[in-house]
């Protein structure tokens, strides 16, 4: 059998070395010392702080999709400027669960009955809310898409007033 110079690749084959060299790739990164990559590390953390800071604050700019729009911001101050059972649930639930562990069975079978009963009229107010709240924003911006509205506005009011972000704008009962 015999080679032909055209089936020859020209070249001798590389050292395992030499082909795990070419390999790599070199780090696009600059070398930067511990200074460097500490001062880069503040810089990151204050610029998240301030972030957070605005979308608490509730600053459009700072707000992720799900929350932005005039529309958004009504549904939230609507929700704000009431009470609602939705957002004692959690404390409840807190509750029910320290009565559980009680041994006597009244107290444990009193406690799930309460749970289920918040929770049921927690349901009921969140579809009246969610009702409500679609009729106001129709009356207030017409001809505005109405999907997942109602649904906002009752998680919102499921949460604890102190836990929600953004943060209330408004006080409970105060007009916008």
């Amino acid at each position: 059998m015999t080679e032909s110079s055209a089936d020859k690749k020209g070249r001798p084959t590389p050292k395992r070395k030499e082909a795990i060299a070419a390999r790599k790739v070199s780090s696009l990164a600059p070398a930067s010392t511990k200074e460097e990559k500490k001062r880069a590390k503040e810089a990151a953390r204050a610029s998240r702080i301030t972030a957070r800071a605005a979308y608490m604050r509730g600053d459009e700019n700072a707000l992720p999709a799900r929350d932005k729009g005039p529309v958004k911001r009504y549904v939230r101050n609507y929700v704000d400027a009431r009470k609602s059972i939705g957002e004692y649930f959690l404390p409840i639930i807190f509750i029910v669960l320290i009565f559980t562990l009680v041994p006597y069975p009244i107290f444990q079978i009193g406690s799930i009955i309460i749970m289920y009963g918040v929770l049921l009229i927690s349901v009921i107010d969140g579809f009246f809310l969610s009702r409500k709240v679609k009729t106001a924003v129709t009356a207030k911006f017409p001809g505005t898409e109405l999907k997942g509205i109602g649904m906002y506005g009752w998680l919102r009011s499921t949460q604890m007033r102190r836990m929600r972000s953004p943060k209330p704008q408004i006080k409970v009962g105060e007009s916008f």
